[in-house]
């Protein structure tokens, strides 16, 4: 590998924009002694609302509990079923698993690699209580079909913070909007984090209390529900305060990196990802083609210096902890196809032209 590869994401390149009020937020928090449910949140999770055009927003912990809260919120537990698909991160079948609902795995749309509304609606049973659908690589997945099935969908977009849809943001299109900041994320936090975001008056309280060990909302010490800790503390919420201000900026970057990567790419023999939906558009958090003979097209490009990734390998249905779903090789076609072929190249703010003129000559030669 050369000796100055390239990373697929680099967080080093904010810090220097950030480092002086970073250090002033900690400087302010440390000295007020106000670690956890605090006024630095109470701003944050204000803010975050009104980005994502909703009447509430609740930060906990991180993107997991942001959905697990939530279908808990909505009652769902035990004997419920909750439809998702496998070509996803782990994590949103963890959190519905997480409430005792069982996860019903669907299939994907090739074209856009998210939630196929058709296997979705194949899929409803008696038992069925929410959609769980995800905006995945900071593409919108098809709200509207998927709001027609009857039940609640929650958006897992922990890769779409700030994408839009219908002229909307992403967040405000279901019942809940259910985000991560884990650092890599395009609003990133310098830790775990996540929120909750609802036009629902009963939900959004309920998420509260089971943040915070089910506590009522006027006495920390009457525990009305069960709950737990997950919380998004102060530190975090006054770090992603400073990040929210870069993020459109940030997310135009990424759009001109894809632009740039489609005209360059156009003659090669893989798949691009879509193109953005009518008054929609994708945040790119990931920039994913499809290739023949992927994991050896990754290493020829880790050969040469350029360090792609896989998102994601091994759909969950395949995965050695989640062989009790009892979905075998086979059942979900387009997801196994995707699993097999999908790479994501480098796409951060902060990239330069002549960094993504690298990633593409590298590409062309391993494809040769």
């Amino acid at each position: 590998m050369a000796d100055d590869p390239l990373p697929l994401f680099d967080l080093r390149r904010q810090w220097p924009m950030l480092r002086e009020q970073t250090m002033a937020a900690f400087e302010r928090i440390a000295a007020a002694g106000a670690f956890s449910l605090g006024e630095e949140l109470e701003a944050f999770e204000a803010e975050w609302a009104a980005y994502c055009e909703t009447r509430h927003a609740v930060g906990v912990a991180n993107g997991t509990a942001a959905i697990e809260l939530t279908l808990r919120g909505l009652g769902i537990g035990p004997g419920d079923e909750v439809i998702t698909v496998a070509h996803t991160f782990v994590a949103t079948v963890e959190a519905i698993t997480a409430t005792g609902a069982r996860p019903v795995l669907v299939d994907i749309d090739p074209a856009t690699r998210c939630i196929d509304p058709a296997a979705a609606r194949a899929a409803m049973g008696p038992r069925t209580t929410a959609v769980v659908a995800v905006h995945l690589y900071g593409h919108p997945a098809p709200m509207d079909m998927l709001s027609a099935l009857g039940v609640p969908v929650i958006e897992d977009a922990a890769q779409a913070h700030g994408a839009t849809l219908g002229g909307r943001r992403v967040g405000s299109l279901g019942a809940a909007g259910c985000f991560s900041f884990y650092p890599t994320k395009n609003l990133g936090a310098m830790g775990d984090g996540g929120a909750v975001v609802t036009d629902d008056d009963d939900l959004a309280p309920a998420v509260r209390s089971l943040r915070h060990h089910g506590a009522a909302p006027d006495d920390a010490n009457r525990h009305v529900r069960w709950g737990g800790t997950e919380r998004l503390d102060n530190l975090q919420a006054a770090i992603l305060r400073l990040k929210l201000r870069h993020l459109d900026s940030d997310n135009e970057h990424r759009r001109l990196i894809a632009d740039r990567y489609r005209k360059a790419l156009g003659d090669l023999p893989l798949g691009l990802p879509p193109d953005d939906e009518p008054e929609g558009r994708a945040v790119h958090h990931l920039f994913v083609v499809d290739v023949d003979e992927r994991d050896r097209v990754r290493a020829a490009l880790r050969k040469d210096g350029v360090l792609a990734g896989a998102h994601y390998p091994t759909p969950v249905h395949l995965q050695p902890g989640w062989r009790w779903l009892g979905l075998r090789p086979g059942d979900l076609p387009a997801t196994e196809r995707a699993g097999a072929r999908v790479l994501s190249l480098p796409c951060f703010p902060g990239m330069r032209e002549e960094e993504q003129e690298r990633v593409v000559d590298a590409l062309r030669r391993a494809l040769a």
